[in-house]
């Protein structure tokens, strides 16, 4: 975890980047798609995020679908569980995925065990941020900033199937990461040896905590249009 001295303060122009990306990330839809223009308009002129609507308004619906399960679902290096970075699947990421349905609980809203999603992916998070509790989402982001900047790496990196390099989606985390504050000394020390070293190996613990992304709308409203 990084620790957050009082000159580290929230941008107000966070919110709606979290709102903009947390749709953006999802599995693409006809819904994601028609809101497009939408969601544009909240994060008008942002840099990172004009080449991922560009790349959406771009390709056919079938086509962005299977993108985007061969970039997140397919490659753990690219998984939107902020808490596997640091915990693999083991039994100390149990613990931490309990300390994010206790952050959403403590702003007066329950994760949807139901929906057999993992209350830690990107998504509901920056959702969470968006639309219930800004500053819990803040502590979250940036407790676990290691595990993003790795994800933002992974993308940037990532290797298409034209031979050129970086994923439609790595604006969305450039787009997010440059809410939070600027890396440092340790904290940078700290992506390097998560990069060098990568998650921890023992599967074990995680029963009961399903497999999939987002917070379910009926807990959670959706943090951006639809």
């Amino acid at each position: 975890m990084f620790r957050l001295s009082r000159k580290h303060t929230r941008p107000a122009a966070a919110v709606p980047v979290w709102a903009a990306a947390s749709a953006l990330l999802d599995y693409p839809t006809a819904e994601l798609l028609a809101s497009l223009d939408d969601l544009e308009a909240l994060v008008p002129d942002n840099a990172d995020l004009a080449p991922l609507f560009a790349h959406l308004r771009a390709h056919d619906l079938q086509d962005l679908q299977v993108q985007y399960v061969e970039t997140f679902d397919h490659t753990r290096k690219c998984a939107l569980y902020l808490t596997y970075f640091a915990y693999g699947d083991t039994r100390r990421r149990g613990v931490a995925l309990v300390q994010f349905k206790q952050a959403y609980r403590k702003a007066g809203v329950e994760w949807d065990d139901d929906s057999g999603e993992l209350p830690d992916h990107l998504c509901g998070v920056l959702q969470f941020g968006a639309t219930v509790d800004p500053d819990g989402a803040w502590r979250l982001l940036n407790d676990h900033r290691a595990g993003l900047e790795m994800l933002r790496l992974a993308l940037i990196g990532w290797r298409n199937d034209d031979g050129s390099t970086g994923s439609p989606w790595a604006g969305a985390l450039r787009a997010v990461c440059a809410t939070l504050p600027v890396l440092q000394g340790e904290e940078e020390d700290a992506v390097r040896r998560l990069v060098e070293q990568g998650p921890p190996a023992e599967q074990v613990g995680l029963e009961g905590y399903g497999t999939d992304p987002l917070i379910a709308p009926a807990r959670i409203p959706v943090g951006a249009p639809q």
